[in-house]
């Protein structure tokens, strides 16, 4: 069986024993003494009671009962509750297809309907997982390549960050960004903002389970889905580096205020007793 790539016929890939095997030991590593946000630690399930396919984000359909969701269990405002919602889905979804760039140049290719999410969750305000068609997108000189048909084969390295936008970006994240600011009329701005802390703090957060400093892999992925300019990788105290956000992600609003390390308001204190004033 022969793939089309660039043009050229080639010999299709083989899985081999698992294409995500390099995502689940940087999650075991990174994540060994916490969960990993809002994505399951099995990382891939079965379909089962409980979960709904992204799909239903990505086309408005559900997009109400998520922010619902989100709205009573933090006890926050339509506009908190978008922004908060989109921040823990955009970590959750973002952190196998960053993982998998950065430690083996394996991309797991998000589209929506190859992802599960659930709103009953205990533990955050939403689960994530990758459903078992899940396809991952690898370099042409990948030592998993054979001839069998597990995943797509891409060139170089800029096709792979192109699969990884085109796929997380173009066809996931941004139809969900259109129906939040459809139902709450956020920002994409502060929504976008969300996106590259995501992937900022997904980078760092596993930094020392990677095999190269994570600064290069900053500069690519938020080069390629466009928002570089929405975060900064600072100077941290200990030596190494830290996320500065340029946008907020309104948990300040919250009834029990909450400032992120990363927050751009920082600099600005609450009044005593009360909640952080918004600028």
């Amino acid at each position: 069986m022969l793939h089309r790539i660039d043009g050229v016929d080639t010999p299709a890939l083989l899985t081999g024993p698992d294409l995500l095997a390099p995502v689940r030991a940087t999650l075991a590593a990174a994540f060994a003494h916490r969960p990993p946000g809002s994505l399951d630690p099995v990382l891939v399930v079965p379909d089962g009671p409980g979960w709904l396919r992204a799909d239903s984000l990505a086309d408005g359909t559900r997009v109400g009962d998520l922010l619902a969701s989100v709205a009573l269990r933090r006890r926050a405002t339509p506009h908190a509750a978008a922004a908060l919602g989109w921040k823990a889905y955009t970590y959750a979804l973002a952190l196998p297809a960053v993982l998998g760039w950065a430690s083996a140049r394996r991309v797991p290719l998000l589209r929506p309907s190859d992802v599960v999410v659930r709103l009953d969750t205990t533990r955050s305000v939403l689960g994530l997982a990758l459903r078992p068609t899940v396809r991952v997108a690898v370099l042409r000189s990948d030592p998993a390549v054979r001839h069998t048909d597990p995943a797509d084969v891409v060139a170089d390295e800029a096709a792979l960050l192109a699969r990884l936008r085109g796929t997380l970006l173009d066809a996931h994240l941004t139809p969900v960004l259109g129906h939040i600011r459809s139902a709450t009329r956020i920002g994409s701005r502060t929504l976008l903002g969300s996106l590259a802390s995501a992937v900022a703090h997904a980078l760092l957060d596993a930094a020392d389970a990677l095999p190269e400093p994570v600064a290069g892999h900053a500069e690519a992925l938020l080069g390629v889905l466009g928002v570089r300019d929405l975060v900064d990788l600072v100077p941290a105290p200990d030596g190494g580096l830290t996320v500065r956000r340029r946008t907020c992600c309104l948990a300040f609003t919250l009834p029990e205020a909450k400032v992120c390390a990363s927050c751009c308001l920082r600099s600005v204190r609450p009044p005593p007793g009360g909640r952080r004033p918004f600028t």
